[in-house]
């Protein structure tokens, strides 16, 4: 895992497996234990996080190749693209803020640390392990055999986030650590 940033887990499986949801209940978790949580989705097509007529998208409109969107709660950041390549996964992970983890879903090609999430209906199109690199343990919400992996149940939200604290040497904080 690379020193500039925090570590980083992957959380990959087929359309419509829990990829999301689970994502959602670990952030809440690692969160709950302390932990300063960042995500990185990966979008299979155009998105647009800003609203038509806003000043922001006004200022994109005109031109900007950035607009940061400031607020007491919050910071948003859009980039315009052009005509440049997709960034990387890295390049990503370089403009976080600083955290303790990262959680990715999608970019299940790269390189870091996975968690494959499996369900039943979705077992045919058949198991990631294996063709896509460094999957690390599988969550399901049925038996899986023929694997050296650790299973964990799907729901089971708490072991996972155990497996992700030791895969990362994250020291867990407790539910006192509000102030960061």
């Amino acid at each position: 895992m690379s020193e500039k940033h925090a570590p980083v887990v992957g959380v990959s499986g087929w359309k419509n497996s829990g990829k999301t949801t689970l994502v959602e209940r670990l952030v809440a978790e690692l969160t709950r234990r302390g932990h300063r949580v960042a995500t990185v989705k990966k979008a299979h097509h155009n998105v647009d996080v800003d609203t038509p007529g806003t000043d922001s998208h006004r200022h994109r409109l005109a031109g900007a190749r950035e607009v940061a969107l400031v607020s007491s709660k919050r910071i948003a950041l859009m980039r315009e693209l052009g005509e440049d390549p997709e960034p990387t996964l890295e390049e990503v992970l370089d403009r976080l803020a600083p955290c303790d983890v990262v959680l990715v879903e999608g970019y299940k090609k790269s390189g870091h640390p996975k968690i494959e999430v499996r369900r039943k209906a979705s077992a045919r199109d058949g198991a990631l392990e294996g063709s896509v690199p460094n999957v690390r343990a599988i969550a399901a919400d049925h038996a899986v055999e023929a694997t050296a992996l650790p299973v964990f149940d799907i729901d089971d939200v708490a072991g996972i986030a155990d497996f992700i604290t030791d895969l990362c040497a994250l020291n867990d904080k407790g539910d006192d650590a509000g102030d960061r």
